[in-house]
């Protein structure tokens, strides 16, 4: 399958108090499993603490921290690597496919049903008031749930093998998001949202 000539056109998801778009299949020179293979064998993966309600824990999952500026969540500051050249080019296809500029990513890698992220909004000063935040999935399908700040409304997303969704406008302000522990099997997914620092 030629990836460039897929339709990279993103389809906007209807949502209160933000703004949500889904592309299924992100354009990129070299099939997804590729990707996935690359990514896991070039990315320095790192089983990170973090503190959460003033105790020391494992995250759930692996992480790396790549770009142009450091990042602090969780009473972490996380100082970049350079992008790398696989890195450069998935960007670029972002960022055509978004219209939106970005200078670093945060890497998740999920290994198995039990890895998970926690409810939390991306809200923090360096990112801005109204952050966009492009996520892109390779691997096994995970399902990604926002939970409203101040209603009960929920929202679940499939994200797919080579998709990209974007957040942006005052979603992060309303809502948060996470990727809940599942019972039934699943493999290996790699998350990359790419994110524009200040």
């Amino acid at each position: 399958m030629d990836l460039f000539s897929a339709d990279a056109t993103l389809q906007p998801i209807p949502i209160d108090d933000g703004e949500l778009a889904f592309l299924a299949q992100l354009p990129l020179s070299m099939p997804n499993d590729a990707v996935l293979r690359r990514l896991l064998h070039e990315i320095a993966w790192r089983e990170e603490t973090i503190f959460l309600f003033g105790k020391a824990q494992k995250q759930p999952r692996l992480s790396a921290w790549y770009g142009e500026a450091s990042y602090t969540y969780s009473g972490r500051t996380f100082h970049p690597l350079p992008f790398t050249p696989l890195l450069q080019e998935i960007k670029r296809a972002v960022e055509e496919a978004t219209g939106k500029r970005f200078n670093s990513v945060l890497l998740n890698c999920y290994r198995n049903e039990r890895d998970s992220m926690g409810f939390h909004s991306d809200d923090e000063p360096e990112l801005g008031p109204e952050p966009a935040i492009a996520s892109v999935s390779f691997g096994a399908t995970r399902t990604f749930i926002l939970k409203h700040r101040k209603r009960p409304a929920t929202v679940k997303l499939d994200l797919t093998d080579g998709s990209l969704l974007l957040m942006a406008g005052t979603l992060q302000r309303h809502w948060r998001h996470g990727i809940n522990k599942e019972t039934r099997p699943r493999g290996l997914r790699v998350n990359l949202t790419f994110r524009a620092i200040r």
